[in-house]
């Protein structure tokens, strides 16, 4: 099996026109994301390696926020886990594969984690 690295992100909240919760109320909805960025990483770390080495995070909570297009309502929250792939996979062409877990605060009930896994592989 080869090496890999996973960055993450976990719990990023933002608000996103979805679904129809934001059809009915004409509001955008509070999402939590969570995601993950596999890259090839280098054959050893050291101390003074660079930051240029490996992705920025701030990437992927860009990737989930100012990324997303201002006043477009998604459908379906699985364009909005797209469109945060296809971000990624555009920034950096280390990127390899991109896991984005978004749960729908706004319909919880009791607590319960409402939402979807959306996981992509760079296509060649």
């Amino acid at each position: 099996m080869d090496d890999s690295l996973i960055l993450e992100v976990a719990d990023f909240e933002h608000d996103v026109l979805t679904g129809i919760y934001s059809e009915e109320t004409g509001k955008p909805q509070p999402l939590r994301f969570t995601i993950k960025v596999r890259m090839k990483p280098l054959p050893h770390y050291d101390a003074d390696t660079s930051l240029e080495d490996s992705k920025n995070y701030m990437d992927l909570k860009f990737a989930a926020s100012g990324a997303l297009p201002e006043g477009v309502h998604f459908k379906l929250i699985e364009a909005v886990a797209d469109h945060v792939c296809e971000t990624l996979f555009l920034q950096d062409k280390r990127v390899e594969a991109v896991t984005v877990k978004i749960v729908k605060l706004a319909i919880a009930e009791a607590g319960e984690k409402i939402g979807i896994t959306l996981h992509r592989e760079r296509r060649e």
